[in-house]
């Protein structure tokens, strides 16, 4: 029952955003309004609840008041919209897409179902690109539905408030609020955003190269297109035939992820959406905010820049990068159109967007993510490249869209080539400046980049392809053949990455720390703390919504969060209780200890002193767990 009122609310926010998207966008195609609606419906789900959260606190009753206030507004906007005049197109000419965004779609749906947390055997398991992440956006989701802190607190750092974009999660700890599984509600949501990115990549892509085949063939380039990198593996079949079976068992060795030969341009779908919540939801608003910068800025109609502001200010607490990708886009198009002196009304767009953006962006910019990434900026040249030739190193990364981008580029009409020219000056900043403690990181604005050079590369391939077949010595067969082939060097890298990723299974949780999450899900107080191991997969962390004392250093050091002092206070409190314990659990508001493997494993601990002043509250055959305060 928990599931089908989840869903019943979820649907009743993007029926809402669809109410709104008939009386905003009446001109668009159904398509377009269906997407764009729904893309309203993703911001007030995430926007509307975390509002009413701020004031009452993260519970039921401010989900429920948001519900009825964006039903209201989607009511409003069916009612106003009901007599005005509808483009209407039939929905066979969109049958490409379905096919393709259909076929996306469902390598997304297996992918997610098999990467979050399914229990084999009493364990839970994931997949190789959510081993990392998951059991961090696992632990938001969980944390803002027990303690109902908001904005949250990290319950990996207690003492320190949240300054990532949080909104991600707080989606997610939305419908966990219900009653549904963690599994379940972190799936539900993030289905929500994979349907509008895969909408969001096309209807762009159609917006700016105007033709559907173009649009589908860029959006396929986008999400599946890779490098030269599975060459790597078949030249490894020289020394060893059994090295092409590492692809599908190693751990981050694929054609498009393997270090050690200097493979880092991953794709899309394995190694960005389905483990980076904060992405997928960022481009679930990012791609809608590039349509109606498109239409305002290169097609001048004005009427979309109010739209536009109003999801742009939406997006730093939902993902930073993607607010500062269309910054700079925006910024360029502003110049370019100062440049062409495009008249009054078009500047006046500018500065409706421009106002819009700062008063809804600057508060989330000052109260949360300059303390984040204030201090990380620095310079940087050359983005993740750590031993190749700087152009060698692209080539082999983007294969063909590398060698063809520049002449498609040429080849582009002068308008086309001012579309891209803010993507160009994205490339360039990621190059030299750092946003983030790991360079890697930089590749959240690259990808902007990258969405623009598969459009220019997509759209020339078939120009190229049509003068091949209007020409006087026409060879269709030959031109089949060389279709075949350069599809083949544009997509294999990625469809290997895809099917690596497919058979991927990893153990993140053990069954005895599983059933140890669940006891303490059904028997500790919400805001508890638990003294464990700082381990990534942390089943206090990531399942129940408690807090620990001190989580993954590989989350709170790229997060800005100092942490050091929780750190160390670990072992005195594991190996040197008699002297620390006493002052240490005051400080840090210990409720219970727990050991298991890992503790086990990481620390000299001295058990006498836990057996003979504490009881034991929980115990199965590798963990126990003692009561501080009985």
């Amino acid at each position: 029952m928990s599931e089908l009122i989840s869903i019943l609310y979820l649907c009743l926010f993007a029926a809402s955003g669809i109410g709104l998207s008939r009386l905003l966008f009446n001109r668009e195609k159904p398509l377009v309004r269906l997407w764009l609606g729904l893309a309203i419906g993703m911001a007030l789900m995430m926007w509307v609840p975390a509002l009413f959260s701020f004031v009452l606190g993260f519970r039921l009753r401010s989900q429920l008041l948001a519900l009825f206030v964006v039903c209201l507004a989607g009511a409003a906007g069916f009612y106003f919209s009901r007599r005005q005049e509808m483009r209407l197109t039939p929905w066979k000419y969109e049958i490409p897409f379905f096919i393709a965004g259909g076929f996306l779609l469902l390598i997304c749906v297996v992918l997610l179902s098999s990467h979050t947390i399914i229990e084999k055997n009493g364990a839970l398991f994931v997949g190789q690109s959510t081993y990392g992440d998951l059991a961090m956006h696992l632990g938001f989701i969980s944390s803002i539905a027990t303690q109902g802190t908001f904005p949250p607190m990290y319950s990996i750092c207690p003492d320190k408030a949240v300054n990532y974009p949080f909104l991600c999660e707080s989606i997610g700890a939305t419908i966990y609020l219900f009653g549904t599984s963690l599994r379940f509600a972190t799936m539900l949501t993030a289905l929500y955003a994979f349907v509008l990115v895969i909408l969001g990549v096309y209807c762009f892509f159609e917006e700016w190269l105007g033709e559907r085949r173009k649009s589908v063939f860029a959006m396929l380039l986008f999400f599946v297109g890779g490098g030269f990198g599975f060459w790597y593996f078949f030249d490894m079949l020289k020394d060893n035939p059994e090295n092409l079976t590492r692809l599908f068992t190693a751990f981050y060795e694929t054609p498009t992820n393997f270090v050690e030969n200097g493979l880092r341009w991953v794709n899309p779908i394995a190694d960005m959406m389905i483990p980076q919540r904060a992405l997928l939801f960022g481009w679930s608003l990012l791609f809608p905010c590039l349509f109606l910068l498109h239409r305002g800025a290169i097609k001048r109609d004005t009427s979309a820049f109010l739209p536009l502001g109003v999801l742009a200010g939406c997006l730093p607490l939902v993902h930073t990068h993607s607010f500062l990708a269309l910054g700079i886009v925006s910024g360029f198009y502003l110049i370019r159109s100062l440049f062409l002196r495009e008249g009054k009304e078009q500047w006046l767009g500018y500065a409706k967007y421009l106002g819009i953006v700062l008063l809804l962006a600057l508060p989330q910019l000052i109260l949360f993510t300059f303390k984040q990434s204030g201090s990380f900026l620095k310079f940087h040249f050359n983005w993740a490249n750590e031993s190749d030739n700087y152009f060698w190193f692209y080539i082999k990364n983007f294969g063909l869209i590398a060698l063809l981008a520049p002449v498609a580029f040429l080849a582009a009409k002068k308008e086309d080539r001012g579309v891209v020219g803010g993507a160009i000056l994205i490339w360039l900043i990621a190059e030299f400046i750092q946003f983030q403690p790991n360079p890697y990181d930089n590749n959240k604005l690259l990808f902007v980049t990258f969405a623009f050079a598969c459009g220019l590369v997509g759209s020339w391939l078939f120009d190229a392809k049509d003068r091949l077949m209007s020409g006087t010595y026409r060879n269709r067969a030959s031109i089949a053949l060389l279709s075949a082939i350069i599809c083949v060097m544009l997509f294999l890298s990625g469809v290997l990455t895809l099917g690596r990723e497919y058979v991927s299974e990893y153990q993140l949780i053990s069954s005895d720390q599983l059933q140890a999450a669940e006891y303490v899900e059904e028997n500790a107080a919400p805001d508890a703390t638990f003294l464990t191991y700082n381990n990534h997969n942390n089943c206090i962390a990531a399942l129940t919504g408690r807090n620990i004392v001190c989580g993954s250093g590989s989350y709170l050091f790229y997060h800005g969060v100092d942490y050091s002092a929780r750190e160390n206070a670990l072992y005195m409190l594991y190996e040197q209780p008699d002297l620390y314990f006493a002052s240490l659990s005051d400080q840090y508001d210990i409720d219970y200890v727990l050991i298991g493997d890992s503790e086990r494993a990481n620390f000299d601990i001295d058990y006498d002193y836990f057996s003979k002043n504490f009881s034991v509250w929980y115990q199965n055959d590798s963990v126990v767990i003692y009561d501080v305060n009985p």
